[in-house]
């Protein structure tokens, strides 16, 4: 009876022992080897009968044992299969995040209708989702709102329309850049602190106290944060808007020559209703997108202060990326039922 130690290479290098037993015959005696694997070297040393002796035979001086090496496949079966993997895994994530979502809402609805609502915890979260992107939105409405209204009146110019600019500026504050300017604020500033803040309770097993203490996390942390989400996103899109046309206003007036009166003239003839509550609903899903995805990054963050900071980072860039996508699909689906018209 002959025995083999076959030893099957781990993926820190060092060896995992099968034993297998092969007849042979007449022969009796033990071989044992044992290989290690270091930045691509492969050593081996043979006991046979007592004695030992180094391994020789083969280009890789395995002995006379034929190691399989593993079979990677060509590139293109590589690069399929690291596609599925990729694919499955966003759908993955996807699911996710919609299962939190759909069960915050509905945990959220269930409390409002028992009067159970966290209301203190829900004020609390929005007030701090104010302090850390008031003054950013601020910031970034009014260079948004000269840029516009300097490029769209410079074209506007030369074709001699320039009491047009306070149409076009509007417009273009109202429908996309307050919108797309806060989903950026919340998804860098606000999406980056939620990540931070439940991925930092996550790791110190904060959430799976909550478990064991027959608290859902999901209603304790999450709904509080989701309704603040909501309360503060249209509140932020109203000060953009402000901010915005206010500071287009001032560019046009000051520096394009534009008379007051057919500036507000023209935003009044042109800006409906309608677009002021498009721009409304856009903030609350863009808020309600933004918030899924930081909760659900930073409940599933694992590895210690290094999955913290990959989950914040993974917020941050699903949500703005999310909002993009969806920015385009509202767009285009309002422009089809709500053109641009005379107010």
């Amino acid at each position: 009876m002959l025995v083999l130690n076959i030893f099957s290479l781990t993926r820190r290098g060092w060896i995992r022992v099968v034993a297998l037993d092969l007849e042979a015959g007449q022969q009796s005696g033990t071989v044992s080897r044992m290989w290690s694997r270091s930045y691509g070297t492969v050593t081996g040393m043979a006991r046979v009968d007592g004695e030992v002796a180094p391994a020789g035979g083969g280009a890789a001086g395995h002995g006379g044992l034929d190691v399989p090496e593993p079979d990677q496949g060509s590139a293109a079966q590589i690069v399929r299969r690291n596609f599925s993997v990729t694919v499955l895994s966003s759908v993955a994530t996807l699911g996710r995040a919609l299962r939190i979502g759909a069960g915050a809402v509905y945990i959220g609805t269930a409390d409002a209708l028992r009067c159970r609502f966290q209301v203190h915890e829900t004020l609390a979260q929005a007030w701090f989702l104010i302090r850390v992107t008031a003054v950013p939105s601020i910031l970034m409405a009014i260079p948004f709102g000269v840029i516009v209204s300097a490029q769209v009146g410079n074209i506007v110019s030369e074709l001699g329309a320039d009491s047009m600019i306070g149409a076009a500026g509007g417009l273009g504050v109202i429908k996309q850049g307050a919108p797309m300017a806060n989903a950026m604020l919340l998804g860098g500033a606000g999406a980056a602190a939620i990540a931070a803040d439940l991925g930092a309770r996550t790791i110190r097993e904060e959430v799976d106290a909550l478990r064991v203490m027959g608290v859902d996390p999901v209603q304790r942390l999450v709904v509080p944060r989701i309704a603040a989400m909501m309360l503060v996103a249209p509140l932020l899109n109203i000060l953009i808007i402000f901010i915005g046309v206010a500071s287009g206003f001032v560019v046009a007036v000051s520096a394009l020559n534009v008379t007051p009166g057919s500036y507000w003239q023209s935003f009044g003839s042109f800006t409906t209703p309608v677009d002021l509550w498009v721009s409304l609903v856009k903030a609350v899903i863009f808020g309600f997108l933004v918030v899924v995805i930081a909760c659900q990054r930073g409940l599933e963050a694992t590895g210690g202060p290094r999955g913290v900071a990959d989950g914040v980072n993974a917020a941050v860039v699903m949500s703005i990326a999310a909002a993009v996508v969806l920015n385009t699909v509202i767009t285009q689906v309002v422009t089809m039922f709500f053109p641009v018209r005379m107010a």
